[in-house]
């Protein structure tokens, strides 16, 4: 079912130069403006399209000899709907795949069946997907069998267990053998791909587009009244920041966390906690046996996007088992205590801006213990530069893209 809409973000490290497109270049490119290469964004969850729409803004405010078109599968419909309206991105398609208790394999059918009559008609040059989701893997995929190009970004983010996270480290993985051009995010993401085989000069250290949308999100948007009311709240304290809702961390695992998370703000009481409690009835329950009551926490539904990243930038300490917040925190300068056993953004540990609190009961307490007793230690954090880049990510992949594919699109057509 298609939903028609024609209407509408220097790293250290090194970056080859050439990805700069020469002025006689660009002019070729300008030249075939008539018969201009269509690219085909697809995404379907709340993580993909916070790092796609810088990528597709600048595509289409800075590079006019590409048309780019946006597919939104709907594997999630309720978490994506803000950030269409936040990030401005209007989709020309809309599969609505999403369908209660769905399994990844229902949902990858699903997205390859509607991605078919799509890319027959519309012909795109490169089909262009982010991070491990399905929706990604079904998009790689069926660029692959159209023999279009395939440009992933984030790429090379690996954990080394292939059941961790599930099914997202398999997806991802899969993903790597489909692509056509890999926009790793750190040189050791560049480097994972490279030990599997991946070609070095289909390889582009980029910087990571979450970095971008922060940006975006902090130059654009207020606090609501609702987290303004939550600072007041915690005013003065120190501020613990918690999200968990992996699937991993059901059970045994989460409950000790949340005990750990307990023991420690009782102990101090300059120290208050906002758990932002995901809907899984899993989360809802061990949040509710382990937390409620418990004096200065405040146990909340989630919040929009640009709320929370306002409600981490005040906060002391970030804890969570989520991926895009070992990324968010550290951009803002916050340090975050990881709540798994693994992580695909080791980047981020080696930097001293994460840590891994494992699984072992009283770990999580240990570390919050250590880092109240450490003086200066936040603002030790504060120094580290970003490991995942410097908000110019999305301009470096839209140049990348438009010298790959529009002027050979241009060659094509000779």
């Amino acid at each position: 079912m298609s939903n028609r809409h024609l209407a509408p973000l220097s790293l250290t490290g090194s970056y080859s130069p050439q990805f700069r497109l020469d002025a006689a270049r660009m002019a070729t490119c300008a030249d075939s403006r008539s018969m201009r290469p269509k690219i085909l964004c697809v995404f379907g969850t709340r993580p993909e399209i916070i790092k796609l729409a810088p990528i597709i803004r600048e595509l289409k405010q800075t590079h006019h000899d590409i048309q780019v078109m946006t597919v939104m599968s709907g594997q999630h419909t309720d978490l994506v709907e803000p950030f269409l309206e936040l990030f401005q991105v209007k989709p020309d398609f809309n599969l609505q795949i999403m369908q209660r208790q769905q399994t990844p394999n229902e949902v990858c059918a699903r997205v390859l069946a509607g991605l078919e009559p799509i890319m027959s008609k519309e012909a795109p040059e490169a089909v262009i997907v982010q991070g491990d989701t399905t929706t990604a893997l079904a998009g790689a995929l069926t660029g692959f069998h159209h023999k279009t190009a395939v440009a992933h970004v984030e790429a090379g983010l690996r954990s080394g267990d292939p059941h961790n996270p599930f099914p997202e480290e398999m997806n991802r993985r899969l993903i790597s053998r489909l692509a056509t051009y890999h926009f790793a995010a750190t040189s050791g993401n560049r480097d994972s791909l490279l030990r599997e085989g991946v070609p070095a000069d289909d390889i582009f250290v980029t910087g990571n587009p979450v970095v971008d949308s922060l940006h975006y999100i902090l130059e654009n948007t207020e606090p609501s009244s609702r987290v303004r009311e939550l600072l007041k709240q915690t005013a003065g304290q120190k501020l613990l920041v918690l999200t968990t809702h992996r699937r991993e961390s059901f059970g045994r695992a989460m409950r000790q966390n949340l005990r750990d998370i307990r023991e420690f703000v009782e102990r101090h009481e300059d120290v208050s906690l906002i758990f932002a409690v995901h809907p899984n009835p899993n989360v809802v329950e061990a949040a509710r046996t382990e937390l409620n009551g418990g004096s200065r926490i405040l146990l909340i539904e989630p919040l929009g996007y640009s709320d929370f990243i306002q409600l981490l930038k005040q906060s002391w300490v970030v804890l969570s088992d989520s991926g895009g917040i070992q990324e968010e925190a550290p951009s803002l300068g916050k340090p975050v205590f990881v709540l798994r056993t693994n992580t695909e953004r080791p980047e981020a540990i080696d930097a001293g801006v994460a840590f891994l609190a494992g699984n072992k009961p009283g770990h999580l307490l240990a570390m919050l213990n250590r880092a109240y007793d450490e003086s200066g230690w936040l603002e030790k954090i504060k120094q580290i530069p970003n490991p995942f880049g410097d908000g110019k990510t999305a301009s470096r992949i839209a140049e990348i893209i438009q010298q790959k594919i529009c002027c050979r699109a241009e060659r094509i057509t000779r």
